[in-house]
């Protein structure tokens, strides 16, 4: 492992790799969130040039699939506003 990589991990509790993916799939969650973009499209404006290897890696990151987790979020934050 090198220096970097090892420093890197005990800053994050996680690889380069895995860091990297955390932040395309949160970018694409805010671009599905605040744009209203598809999946696909977002998963594509991140880097994803596989539209079910993002599905697979969103729903392993965020226990859903891309759509559902939206849709989820925004009924979540319409009750809350609601109140």
């Amino acid at each position: 492992m090198s220096t970097l990589h090892h420093h890197f991990r005990a800053l994050t509790a996680m690889s380069p790799l895995q860091y990297q993916k955390q932040l395309r799939l949160v970018a694409a969650r805010e671009r599905m969130l605040i744009e209203g973009l598809d999946a696909a499209s977002a998963a594509f404006q991140v880097g994803y040039e596989s539209p079910s290897q993002f599905n697979r890696e969103y729903k392993r990151f965020f226990g859903q699939p891309p759509m559902r987790d939206v849709k989820t979020r925004q009924f979540s934050e319409s009750t809350t506003l609601g109140h």
